[in-house]
C-alpha cells in the first residue's frame, strides 16, 4: 500500500483484504469438505468396478464360468401375513461343474471379512433370494475365493431338538408301561 494514504486507512484496507481473503479460503474449505463424500463415493464406485475387473480373471482362473454379471434378483418375505417384495443384485452368478453360485466381490479393508456383519447378512440374504448351492466371498484385493454355505434349517438348530425329542418319547413310553403295569388288571 501507497506510505501516501494515513495509517487509518492503510490498517481498513489490510482489514478488508484479510477478510476476502478469509472469506475465500472459508468457501475453498467449505466447498471442498461438501463435496467430500461424493468423491469418496466415487472412489468406492471406482475401486469396486476395477476390483469386479479382477474378479471375472481370479474366478475363470479357479475353473468357474461367469453365467451373468449384475444378476438381478427378487425375492419376498411375510411380515404381519403381509407379502413384501425386495429387489437384489448379484455381482455374478457363476457356475463350475453341476454347481451354481452367487459371487460377491469385495475390496477393501473391512468388507471382505466375515466378521463383517453387512458382509455376513449380505451374503446370507444372497443364499435365501438366489436359487444357488453357495455364495462366493471374493476378495479382489488379496485374490482369495471363499466358498460360503448356508447350512440347511434341519441341520441348524433342530439337529439338537431331535434326540431331545427321541428321549422324552422313550421316557414317556417307559413311564406310561410302568404306570400301566402298577395298575394292572
Amino acid at each position: 500500500m501507497p506510505d501516501s494514504l494515513p495509517v487509518e486507512l492503510r490498517a481498513v484496507a489490510a482489514a478488508f483484504v484479510a477478510l476476502v481473503v478469509g472469506l475465500l479460503v472459508q468457501t475453498f474449505r467449505l466447498s471442498m469438505r461438501s463435496s467430500l463424500p461424493a468423491r469418496r463415493l466415487e472412489a468406492a464406485r471406482l475401486r469396486g468396478a476395477a476390483g469386479e475387473r479382477r474378479a471375472v480373471v481370479l474366478l475363470e482362473d479357479r475353473g468357474f464360468a461367469i453365467v451373468g454379471a449384475q444378476v438381478a434378483a427378487r425375492y419376498e418375505l411375510l411380515v404381519d401375513g403381509e407379502r413384501n417384495a425386495f429387489d437384489l443384485r448379484a455381482d455374478f452368478i457363476v457356475e463350475k461343474g453341476s454347481r451354481r453360485y452367487v459371487a460377491e466381490v469385495k475390496t477393501g479393508n473391512y468388507a471382505p471379512r466375515l466378521t463383517t456383519v453387512a458382509t455376513r447378512r449380505q451374503l446370507l440374504e444372497y443364499g435365501v433370494a438366489f436359487d444357488v448351492d453357495g455364495v462366493l466371498l471374493v476378495d479382489a484385493d488379496s485374490d482369495t475365493v471363499r466358498l460360503v454355505e448356508v447350512p440347511p434349517p434341519s441341520s441348524r438348530g433342530q439337529s439338537r431338538a431331535a434326540p431331545m425329542l427321541i428321549v422324552g418319547l422313550v421316557l414317556g413310553g417307559l413311564a406310561g408301561a410302568f404306570v400301566s403295569a402298577r395298575i394292572g388288571p
